[in-house]
């Protein structure tokens, strides 16, 4: 019988292809920032020439850390995550790491399972996405205290580094807009908020204007949807084939709002004629919606570059203590809101 380990490349045979010492590959492959890029150049070559894969399990029993973090979102289904996880990934990248994702369906639970079996194969770091997170996830990352990050919601008070945006103005931003234009009579297409930080402070904010101006909204016209466009679809439509129907309606995120638009349109409704529509997001995509969707722009790349380039120098002892940072949102207006005359 063949054995199969004489034919397997070593980090020896790597050195010798590219003409430079075994510690050189090694720092290469563990400290990319601290090897010149014309020599990080040769090491691939021979990397791929030579088809060598590190042992990283025994790489993990020396020290020497594993090049991956681990990266928890929600869902991977729709858009929602897909720019922030894109940016982060890129961010990493450029410091010498990979991520590791996972979605829990936002399931806390589902979510501690995930972070355990990350932390079993030995990440270097852990990002999570929002605020929401059991008292066992935060308690094992403290107990393991491995690098940790926060993406999506910024918080003032975040037990973990946080990167994100304040959803409770992306909500006002989106009711404000609606209110000035003149509109009174408004439905709300929103998320279930448990376990869901960036929803329920969305529509935190939301209430607090509407409030303000003596708004109450009928619940008829308060729905929840998962995010998903054909169930908001379905949703938006028993608000819109009724006798008495808003004339606006506002979108916890981009993806419902979608949805509505379908809907409007399979009750022969003009937007923003008959219907005004706004969301929060600004997703890839949103622009090119017929119409154009309004919107609150939240940040995502500058989101994902931002918590990447933390988290990754944080690994490698760049940095130290907590960093909570605050993205700028503002409200993008298309063409589908209308002024009330």
């Amino acid at each position: 019988m063949a054995d199969n380990n004489k034919n397997k490349v070593d980090i020896f045979a790597v050195a010798r292809r590219a003409k430079v010492s075994i510690s050189t590959v090694s720092r290469s492959f563990n400290h990319p920032e601290q090897v010149n890029p014309a020599t990080r150049k040769k090491i691939d070559a021979a990397v791929r020439n030579l088809g060598y894969i590190r042992n990283r399990a025994a790489q993990t029993m020396h020290g020497i850390r594993s090049g991956t973090i681990g990266l928890v979102v929600p869902t991977i289904d729709h858009a929602i995550f897909a720019e922030v996880i894109q940016a982060f990934s890129d961010s990493v990248d450029e410091h010498g790491f990979t991520i590791l994702i996972a979605s829990h369906g936002y399931d806390l639970e589902r979510e501690y399972a995930v972070l355990r079996k990350f932390l079993e194969h030995r990440v270097d770091g852990l990002a999570l996405i929002g605020q929401d997170h059991s008292e066992e996830t935060y308690s094992l990352i403290e107990r393991q205290n491995i690098p940790a990050i926060s993406i999506w919601s910024y918080n003032d008070a975040s037990r973990l580094s946080c990167v994100g945006a304040d959803n409770t103005k992306a909500g006002l931003l989106a009711a404000e807009h609606l209110v000035d234009l003149g509109h009174r009579e408004i439905g709300i297409l929103f998320p279930r908020t448990n376990d869901n930080d960036r929803a329920r402070d969305r529509r935190t904010g939301v209430q607090s204007v509407l409030s303000k101006v003596g708004i109450s909204i009928p619940s008829q016209w308060d729905i929840e949807s998962p995010y998903s466009i054909a169930e908001a679809k379905e949703a938006a439509f028993q608000m819109l084939e009724a006798t008495h129907r808003p004339t606006a309606i506002l979108c916890g995120n981009d993806v419902l709002a979608m949805g509505v638009l379908y809907a409007a349109r399979r009750c022969n409704l003009r937007v923003p004629e008959d219907l005004s529509i706004v969301g929060i997001g600004d997703f890839k995509g949103s622009k090119d919606m017929e119409p154009g969707l309004t919107t609150v722009r939240l940040p995502a790349r500058k989101i994902g570059r931002l918590a990447g380039d933390h988290l990754s120098r944080s690994i490698v002892g760049e940095l130290s203590g907590q960093r909570r940072v605050t993205c700028d949102i503002e409200l993008i207006k298309r063409d589908t809101c209308r002024r009330i005359v």
